[in-house]
């Protein structure tokens, strides 16, 4: 009897199936998320504070597991008229019913990983039996064989217990589900016999929980994005905005700077809804004047180039200082290297589910891209790749799990043409479509913690929704 080499992830626990599962959602659902999306690609803007987020999946037949990552700003319940309030929550409390069914199917399916080691494990006892009761029996090369199989089923042993541990989980989430459903349909055949204000608390409590499971997702290879969804319409035709890539999701601030060469003021926005209606914010004044729009916010503070000069400044906005400022051996600026929509462009920062990143280029490169990780604290080098194409061919480029992806335009018609994999030191060409709306992307970033793009196009401040592929590998026959 062959038996399987099984890999790490071949049995998937249950909390493994919430997690894929939290970060699966059809594009096509986006509207539920606070946002129209029209058929013919446009969007429509509302506000952010209303939707909830359905989580799905889907199987391709060879078994691949396909992971779709949408993850918009997260909402909550407006405090509203109670009928209103009512309908927002039986919606949410509708939807997580409907997930926790897609969560029941890929369960199943987990069973049966389990069951079918069971004959495995059933064998190897009975083996074990055997040489209990007649050492002559087992020679060495039999023994050899029981000890190798025995290795093998080693590593399911803390896989089950997680499935078990898991399972409770499951259980105890779904008993929440159902009791919500119990306490709004009391509601509905009584308006005011219940306490709304603890049934809302109940539902962004439950919703807080699942978006945790949402983040032990593990990294993917980008396969799609989005149709744009429009956030704002402000400033000039170049600039960024951005919200903290490191932060817990309670911190909703998000960061506006508008320009690309010789600003020094960044508004800082309490929440997404104050960036939208433009109120609520404080202004920063950087001590020296930033060039591009490559800027991040990472753990509270903000990356920028320094104007004229290859120098990175990291700015704790708490303090309104600058925590350090170095030097990047080499790397162009002012324009000598920019991506092709020029504006001072040379050096773009970027943070991933790896860390913080440098992207630009220098003379002895030829002007192609180097990709660099950076020490967040001291702004050193830790290492770099040469990509091997030419950043003034480049619309704009970002990072996800260590993968540099690049457009090959700025304007409308752009896809995403070029990959680079810094794992492998490797690239291959794309082609994923990407709508440019407004014909003029001056700014495009990651988020890992919303797995969202932000972008500023041509004044417009958008954000798209990016759809991650995972692949589950097995080696033998189950």
């Amino acid at each position: 009897m062959t038996v399987p080499l099984l890999k790490i992830g071949a049995v998937l626990s249950t909390m493994a199936m919430v997690t894929n599962w939290m970060s699966q959602t059809l594009p096509s659902l986006v509207g539920l998320n606070g946002t129209a999306v029209s058929r013919a690609g446009t969007s429509e803007k509302i506000s952010p504070d209303e939707g909830w987020q359905v989580y799905t999946s889907a199987q391709a037949p060879d078994g691949k597991c396909l992971c779709t990552a949408v993850i918009p700003v997260q909402g909550s319940c407006s405090r509203d008229l109670r009928s209103h309030q009512l309908r927002q929550l039986t919606e949410k409390v509708q939807n997580i019913s409907q997930s926790m069914e897609v969560l029941d199917l890929r369960t199943y399916r987990d069973l049966q990983y389990v069951r079918n080691t069971e004959s495995l494990m059933k064998g190897l006892d009975s083996r074990l039996k055997v040489a209990a009761e007649s050492q002559k029996s087992l020679n060495t090369k039999s023994f050899q064989e029981l000890k190798d199989k025995m290795t093998e089923l080693l590593p399911l042993l803390p896989v089950l217990d997680q499935y078990k541990s898991d399972t409770r989980l499951i259980v105890h989430l779904k008993e929440e589900v159902r009791n919500l459903s119990g306490n709004l349909l009391a509601i509905q055949e009584e308006m005011g016999a219940y306490d709304y204000e603890e049934l809302q608390q109940r539902v962004l409590m439950l919703e807080t929980r699942l978006h945790a499971c949402m983040q032990k997702l593990g990294c993917g290879k980008l396969t799609g994005v989005s149709n744009p969804i429009t956030i704002r319409a402000s400033g000039s035709r170049f600039g960024s905005w951005m919200t903290d890539t490191m932060t817990p999701s309670a911190d909703s601030r998000v960061w506006y700077m508008d320009g690309y060469y010789k600003g020094r003021r960044v508004l800082e926005f309490r929440t997404l809804n104050d960036f939208v209606t433009g109120q609520n914010f404080v202004q920063h004044l950087l001590p020296h004047p930033w060039a591009g729009t490559g800027h991040v916010v990472f753990n509270g503070s903000l990356y920028y180039n320094k104007y004229q000069s290859n120098i990175a400044v990291k700015y704790h906005f708490r303090s309104r200082s600058v925590l350090v400022q170095r030097s990047l051996a080499g790397a162009g600026y002012n324009n000598t290297f920019p991506y092709s929509w020029g504006g001072f462009s040379d050096i773009d920062f970027m943070v991933d589910e790896n860390g913080l990143w440098a992207v630009y280029t220098t003379n002895q490169n030829a002007g192609n891209i180097v990709v660099s990780r950076v020490d967040p604290q001291t702004l050193e080098v830790l290492r770099s790749w040469d990509t091997g194409y030419p950043k003034r061919s480049a619309g704009e480029s970002f990072m996800i799990c260590g993968t540099l992806y690049v457009t090959n335009s700025h304007l409308a018609g752009a896809k995403i043409y070029f990959a680079y994999y810094t794992n492998t030191s490797s690239y291959e060409y794309t082609d994923i479509p990407f709508h440019n709306q407004y014909s003029h992307i001056s700014m495009l970033d990651y988020n890992p913690r919303e797995r969202v793009l932000y972008t500023w196009n041509n004044g417009h401040q958008v954000i798209y929704n990016v759809t991650l592929f995972h692949v589950i590998k097995t080696s033998g026959e189950l």
